[in-house]
């Protein structure tokens, strides 16, 4: 019951970030880079805390190349959402993510079948099918913006494996991170606009459901599977389409319906027929991070 209610808490709080992402850069006048930075700065923080009550002293983590790839993401994430609906975004930057950790398993060697080329086809159709010009279309650009941070993400998550203390690891991330985020700032400050409430539900995407989201997850992880908390990441999306949906008033269009389907269904079968062996070895940590004792 324990790891239920963790794993549960942990991907709410992962499909929040996108809600309150969305709803600050939609509704509050806060500019992303503001926002990108106020989220790096205050998850740095809570997770710098966390680290010092968990072990009683500040532990020196991470690295600079894994800071840019962190700090990549958090950027395009914003941007994306100053023209993305939640629910595209969520769905958008999990299907990246996954594909580039899958994708970088298929380079790597790792056996791969029939069903989970079938899979791991259907998911890339999916996701070019959502982009495909029309009515419905996403914005490109924030589409594109969205792809990359994904790409960002698989790329730190691919960095970060072998790490023994994730919750350290990313919380030095996050400190090496904010230089970033200040230069971010700097450059972009012909175009800053700042609102309080924006910076509340930036503080709340970084020290809640990025920081103490963070570590309910790497609570529950020593008591799941590697294939189901790969799994339960299929999760996310909807999540935060149904958040989209009730909290933001988007409305669920046939065409996220399909690719949703196609996405998250290809991703699903590529996981059910993962090997072991390489399952243990490769699952993703993505933008919620999975792997036993190491960094998202």
């Amino acid at each position: 019951m324990r790891t239920a209610v963790l794993t549960l808490l942990a991907m709410i709080a992962f499909a929040a970030n996108s809600l309150l992402c969305r709803f600050a850069l939609r509704d509050t006048g806060i500019d992303a880079a503001t926002f990108t930075l106020a989220r790096i700065v205050t998850g740095a923080l809570a997770l710098t805390l966390i680290v010092r009550l968990r072990t009683g002293h500040i532990m020196r983590s991470g690295d600079w190349p894994s800071a840019l790839a962190l700090f990549a993401y958090a950027a395009g994430f914003s941007y994306a959402y100053v023209s993305l609906p939640a629910s595209t975004g969520a769905l958008l930057l999990f299907g990246a993510v996954q594909i580039t950790m899958i994708g970088y398993g298929i380079k790597s060697g790792e056996p791969f079948g029939l069903r989970q080329w079938v899979g791991f086809t259907c998911a890339l159709a999916g996701l070019v099918g959502l982009l495909l010009p029309g009515l419905a279309a996403p914005p490109l650009g924030g589409s594109v913006l969205m792809l990359g941070a994904g790409i960002a993400w698989g790329i730190y998550s691919l960095k970060g494996r072998g790490v023994v203390d994730s919750t350290a690891a990313t919380a030095g991330n996050f400190l090496r991170a904010s230089p970033f985020a200040v230069a971010l700032s700097v450059a972009m400050a012909a175009h800053m606009t700042v609102s309080r409430i924006g910076l509340v539900y930036a503080a709340l995407s970084g020290a809640l459901t990025s920081g103490i989201g963070y570590a309910l997850w790497y609570a529950a992880l020593p008591a799941l599977r590697a294939a189901t908390a790969a799994t339960v990441q299929l999760s996310v999306p909807v999540i935060a389409a149904a958040g989209a949906i009730a909290f933001l008033g988007e409305p669920l269009t046939p065409r996220i319906a399909a690719a949703s389907l196609a996405i998250l269904g290809g991703i699903a079968i590529v996981i059910a027929n993962r090997r072991p062996a390489a399952d243990a070895a490769s699952v993703s940590r993505s933008h919620y991070p999975t792997s036993r004792g190491r960094r998202p």
